[in-house]
């Protein structure tokens, strides 16, 4: 069509845009506040012009996706090596087991004890603004979102604490490296911990494979992190495809129809991120400064609605901009794309129980309901996946363990990629907060 043709001519303009900019020295940061702010102008003027037109709308982001897509794919792809050598790297570089065990510890317990923070806040916020599952419509979309999503979740309701921890030890790491699994990320944490801890007594047994062990571990890092470098030059491009494909393919009237969960959700994460902000004060961190400095990062968390694939950026910018130690961000952020994500799975599966609550004769306010409450979402918070839907399996697990039904989720559909963009920047957040606050507090070599 000729509309379609005439909407990517103008994305491609704008790509060119951005190119022009970056060759005038622009800094990246600025490049994809610009590449944000012309994706949400072009979806809104989508949105606007072909209201009447859904399919022109339709077939204009497949083509804009494909540099969205690429792009998260490009990611995607250096994760997992990315992963791998920076666990190793970290366990080597510390040269001791015992310092090892101190920052783990450290970052665990931050990320794990802001989940059960926020948690309170989900529940409190939902009963601030009297949330309930009661008046919610069930259209088609719904309807059959619900019959898939109850038969995902009686693959995973026998799944008890003991069952779930199993899975995170890796049975074969070469599958695990391609992220068949949704713990296939503290897997490969964990290989990588394990693998470092070997080549460490290797290391100390005979001093002559120690530098080349240490060389080989160092040159591998270095061109790892080129690589995610190169790639990194591509996110003002994949920021405009994907914030256009968000405004653009959002439907406003799904979104009024369900604004009080809206408003309610943004809230709660707000609420989270002074929590963050008050955390990094008490440790004497310089809050602007730090949220100028990990903007970037966070606006790609926004956009991409993946932890995991906002790791490289994490870790640089953990290390070039915050002054973390290399070892201490590479534990951070690998830990919290998959463990303690305070808005997939602490705020968003404990508002949908205090929601449901009421209906099943629970007072969601008893004291008896929040604990238990918020000791599942806590220990459900483990492994939970860092990627576009992670929220949804968190609610999965979280609720029939609570002994509710899982259909709200699926009146949620409408909404849930806008908010999921600012549950996963809180993510983010929360690990880069856990690897500057240990980086504080834990002395490493």
């Amino acid at each position: 069509m000729l509309e379609v043709i005439l909407n990517i001519f103008i994305f491609a303009l704008l790509v060119l845009f951005i190119a022009r900019q970056m060759q005038s020295g622009l800094t990246l940061s600025k490049q994809i506040l610009l590449g944000l702010f012309l994706g949400v102008f072009f979806g809104l003027a989508l949105q606007v012009i072909y209201s009447n037109h859904g399919l022109v709308i339709q077939e204009t982001l497949v083509w804009t996706n494909v540099i969205g897509s690429s792009y998260v794919n490009l990611l995607r792809m250096v994760i997992m090596p990315l992963v791998l050598t920076m666990m190793i790297a970290a366990v080597v570089k510390m040269k001791d087991v015992a310092a090892l065990g101190k920052v783990g510890f450290s970052v665990v317990l931050i990320l794990l004890g802001t989940t059960m923070i926020s948690a309170l806040v989900g529940i409190g916020v939902s009963n601030l603004f009297g949330l309930s599952m009661d008046g919610l419509t069930e259209g088609a979309r719904e309807l059959s979102r619900a019959s898939s999503l109850t038969t995902r979740q009686e693959s995973i309701a026998s799944l008890g604490l003991a069952d779930m921890l199993v899975r995170f030890i890796p049975s074969n790491i070469f599958s695990d490296l391609t992220g068949a699994r949704p713990t296939s990320v503290i897997a490969v944490v964990i290989f990588g911990i394990l693998f470092g801890i070997a080549a460490l007594m290797v290391a100390k047994e005979d001093q002559e494979k120690a530098e080349s062990i240490t060389s080989f571990i160092d040159t591998t890092q270095a061109i790892i992190m080129k690589l995610v470098r190169m790639i990194m030059l591509l996110t003002p491009y994949g920021i405009l495809a994907l914030m256009t494909k968000v405004v653009a393919g959002s439907d406003a009237g799904d979104i009024l129809d369900l604004i009080s969960f809206v408003l309610a959700s943004y809230f709660a994460i707000f609420i989270m991120f002074m929590v963050h902000a008050s955390l990094l004060k008490l440790n004497g961190v310089n809050v602007v400064q730090y949220f100028k400095n990990i903007w970037p990062v966070l606006t790609f968390a926004f956009t991409s609605r993946s932890s995991a694939a906002t790791i490289p950026l994490n870790v640089e910018t953990q290390v070039d901009k915050l002054k973390v130690p290399q070892s201490i961000a590479n534990l951070s952020a690998s830990l919290g794309a998959t463990i303690g994500q305070n808005g997939c799975a602490g705020i968003y599966p404990a508002m949908l129980a205090a929601m449901i609550a009421p209906s099943m004769g629970v007072n969601p306010m008893d004291p008896m309901f929040i604990l238990s409450l918020v000791m599942v979402v806590t220990i459900s918070s483990f492994g939970i996946a860092g990627v576009g839907g992670g929220a949804t399996f968190a609610a999965l697990v979280v609720l029939p363990a609570m002994g509710f039904p899982v259909a709200l989720v699926a009146l949620l559909i409408s909404i849930e990629p806008l908010i999921d963009m600012a549950r996963t920047a809180l993510n983010v957040n929360g690990s880069i907060m856990a690897g500057v606050i240990t980086g504080r507090r834990v002395n490493v070599e």
